[in-house]
């Protein structure tokens, strides 16, 4: 049964184009959503959904000019609808010359604001741009933080987890803020998920987890999409940690 019900719902995702994001975009079509999509690559043919050509934003986050140019794009495609769900997945964690960590102590300036306008300002610009159909639509804003968002992570940066510490942080301001526009604004935080760019090392957090195992990007999906279904209707302002009981 899709939770279409009298309306087809509409879901707006950043960061689509792999791992999470590409399992999340799975889920929602498959419930039968239309899904927006909004991703620094061009749309692929190779990980398709229905519509998803005509539907997808190329945009780059890191850019505030272009953050303001896609809200306008977005209400272009959205042409008067509603909008039932917004999920701010879109993250970056860059890595240093051999890949390894950037501390606070060698993360260039620029790098941090880069980071931040990716990880966290661009979240709140798409959700105020996009309040008046997100309220029309009592939609749900889902925010992807992470596990780095509350300790010190063997491999994610420090400009990484402060900006998701900062997200969660964001989340309940913006719960506070949209909860009289009949908005939900929720979080869930992963922590070490099976997609392509795992870090090497990886294994040996494993090991610690209750759970001795990685989490699959579906299960992250399947968090997503019930704060965004009416099974969450009166959830607002959390973190739902979705990492094995890693943060225990």
């Amino acid at each position: 049964m899709t939770d279409t019900g009298p309306e087809r719902k509409t879901l707006l995702l950043t960061g689509a184009s792999r791992g999470i994001g590409h399992a999340t975009v799975k889920k929602f079509a498959s419930e039968g959503w239309r899904v927006i999509s909004c991703s620094r690559q061009p749309f692929s043919p190779a990980c398709p959904w229905p519509g998803g050509a005509r539907d997808h934003v190329q945009v780059d986050l890191s850019q505030p000019n272009q953050i303001t140019e896609a809200v306008e794009h977005i209400r272009t495609l959205l042409d008067g609808d509603k909008l039932h769900a917004l999920v701010n997945n879109a993250g970056i964690s860059p890595k240093g010359p051999e890949g390894e960590r950037l501390s606070t102590l060698d993360t260039d300036l620029r790098v941090w604001g880069e980071v931040f306008h990716v990880n966290f300002f661009a979240s709140v610009v798409l959700a105020r741009g996009l309040q008046n159909e997100l309220s029309r639509g009592k939609g749900s804003v889902v925010n992807v933080t992470s596990i780095a968002g509350s300790r010190v992570h063997p491999f994610a940066g420090a400009a990484y987890a402060t900006s998701k510490a900062a997200l969660a942080a964001l989340t309940r301001e913006m719960a506070h803020d949209f909860g009289p526009l009949g908005v939900r604004v929720n979080a869930i935080a992963p922590g070490e998920v099976e997609t392509s760019i795992l870090s090497e090392g990886t294994d040996k957090i494993i090991r610690t987890l209750p759970m001795r195992r990685l989490g699959q990007p579906q299960e992250v999906a399947d968090a997503i999409y019930f704060l965004c279904s009416g099974q969450s209707s009166y959830v607002t302002g959390v973190e739902i940690e979705v990492n094995g009981g890693q943060h225990v």
